[in-house]
């Protein structure tokens, strides 16, 4: 089966249309001005919606229209925008930059940050809640794979795993973990969600959450190599700052043509994770492109 598209033309369509899927839910509902302000300017900054482009792109993939997975998209995109609000904070990372603008805290103070960053993680449930494309124990089904991947067996546990790692030198499987659980987790859920929606067999999520595992650490393996080589200008926030945080990193464990040859190994482990499937991966593929050979 070929459902020929190219990846720039498939986020061209639809990255505006989860945009509008997330701000216009939160434009929509009463709430008070400065946290739906708060809210609405983090989930404007931008950024290249890796996440919810992969679970429309399952969708898409076996020739299911994307659009009923366009809420469980937003809500996913909600969450991420959700951890890296509190990600910014002083009592994390401390960052003023994102995606080249001043964070939220920067803006709108850290108590509204806090809870800008609260609203969206519950909004993200009422998002799925209230699509009514999709059948009532999908939803169900949905919002608990969210919840443990998004939560303290996924993203938390993994920035919990982080932030405790700092300052010792940790093993390579020790940061995988990390990694995986921090970054991966909604990588995972991506592939889930989107095989969840268009009926997909446990044995075809099953390779979709492999491949999904292989993106989530390339990915994290080249956003090591760009804290050391990336241009701040691109990136649009400091680099150096894992140094700096006394972080063990790929290319500080593994040197930094180590850390290359772990990300094209983890590359060709996604792609061939594809193998057998029943849809077309073509954009699949391209999003693995994506994520190795981005230089920010």
């Amino acid at each position: 089966m070929s459902l020929h598209v190219d990846l720039g033309t498939f986020q061209q369509k639809y990255k505006p249309m989860i945009e509008e899927a997330m701000i216009g839910f939160v434009r929509e509902k009463a709430m008070p001005s400065t946290i739906k302000d708060a809210m609405i300017y983090s989930l404007e900054a931008g950024g290249k919606r890796i996440r919810p482009i992969l679970l429309l792109a399952v969708i898409h993939g076996y020739g299911k229209d994307p659009q009923s997975g366009m809420k469980t998209a937003a809500a996913l995109e909600m969450i991420h925008t959700y951890s890296l609000i509190h990600d910014d904070l002083p009592s994390m990372d401390d960052d003023d930059l994102r995606r080249g603008k001043p964070t939220n805290h920067k803006v709108f103070g850290e108590a509204m940050a806090i809870l800008a960053g609260d609203g969206l993680l519950t909004h993200s449930f009422q998002l799925i809640a209230e699509d009514t494309l999709l059948p009532g124990e999908s939803k169900i089904t949905l919002m608990g794979l969210m919840a443990r991947c998004a939560g303290p067996e996924g993203m938390v546990g993994g920035q919990v795993a982080d932030i405790e790692g700092e300052n010792k030198k940790l093993s390579v499987a020790e940061l995988e973990s990390i990694h995986v659980h921090k970054t991966g987790k909604l990588l995972i859920f991506s592939t889930l969600a989107g095989a969840i929606i268009s009926g997909a067999t446990v044995e075809e999520q099953n390779k979709l959450e492999k491949f999904a595992y292989h993106i989530g650490l390339a990915f994290q393996i080249q956003d090591d190599i760009l804290d050391i080589e990336g241009a701040e200008e691109l990136i649009g926030k400091r680099t150096g700052s894992d140094e700096s945080k006394q972080k063990s990193t790929y290319p500080g464990l593994l040197s930094m043509k180590g850390a290359k040859d772990k990300l094209q190994f983890h590359f060709d482990e996604a792609l061939d994770s594809l193998t057998g499937l029943s849809m077309d991966t073509a954009l699949l593929k391209q999003i693995a492109l994506l994520i190795v050979n981005r230089n920010h």
